[in-house]
């Protein structure tokens, strides 16, 4: 089988992005998946998206995790996949879709995606953590010297300990900067690793800031271990809407690959 694909990068989060318009790809395939976002075997990425038909939007958006699990929202992938849409002529400056999570609206202008994610509900505050749903499930924690934390060990320990278990959750460790600006590494499900930006996971951090008190900015600048993201919100009586996650999304490189099962 010959693919063709192209690869996507948002602040360090990588991706095999496919144009599946045509639904040729075999999406149960989960050793097809692993293979193609493996880094020593196949492209290597932290996961690939499927760019599938919508009746209703511009297109829809598919996406796994590199060890070949269907996965929830991805907010860099979601951005990556906008800037993929925009480059096939899907639309010229603003467009919708739909992922797992509900229709997203986006725009794209200079290789800056500006994602609309879905509203929270709920900011469940621990005694040392947060835990918030952004269309994916991340735990919240401030730490101190985070340049040095390790974050593979700890984070691990938390994705699968309680009360997560086998469903699992990413997990976020914080550390506030001046000027209302914070730097996260994540740990990702999925990846199982620590991933150089994580976009559910900085918008996860940046409404368990405010819902915290460790700001009072309604938008966000967020340094991760590839670059600079942002997220704006509108707090509610009810939670939070009109949240946004903002930052660049860059065309790496095309090529084709052949597997062979």
């Amino acid at each position: 089988m010959e693919i063709t694909f192209y690869k996507y990068q948002g602040t360090g989060n990588d991706f095999v992005v496919i144009d599946n318009r045509d639904l040729s790809f075999p999406r149960e395939n989960k050793n097809l998946v692993s293979f193609l976002c493996n880094r020593r075997f196949g492209i290597g990425a932290d996961g690939l998206m499927l760019l599938n038909p919508s009746n209703s939007s511009d297109f829809t958006m598919v996406y796994y995790n590199a060890d070949g699990s269907e996965s929830t929202m991805c907010g860099n992938g979601g951005r990556c996949l906008v800037a993929f849409a925009h480059l096939l002529g899907l639309f010229e400056e603003e467009t919708t879709f739909d992922a797992i999570d509900g229709l997203h609206y986006a725009s794209y202008k200079n290789g800056i995606t500006n994602l609309q994610m879905i509203d929270v509900d709920d900011v469940e505050v621990y005694k040392d953590h947060c835990f918030l749903n952004t269309g994916s499930p991340h735990h919240v924690q401030l730490i101190e010297n985070i340049e040095a934390y390790d974050v593979k060990s700890n984070g691990s320990k938390i994705r699968y300990g309680a009360p997560y278990f086998k469903v699992g959750t990413n997990v976020n460790f914080v550390e506030p900067l001046d000027n209302n600006k914070f730097r996260v590494r994540t740990y990702e499900r999925g990846v199982e690793a620590e991933t150089l930006a994580c976009g559910t996971g900085v918008t996860a951090v940046a409404i368990a800031m405010y819902e915290q008190k460790k700001t009072t900015q309604t938008t966000i600048p967020l340094q991760v271990e590839g670059g600079e993201l942002e997220v704006s919100f509108e707090p509610t009586e009810n939670g939070y809407q009109n949240i946004f996650l903002k930052g660049p999304a860059t065309f790496v490189f095309k090529g084709n690959i052949i597997y062979n099962e």
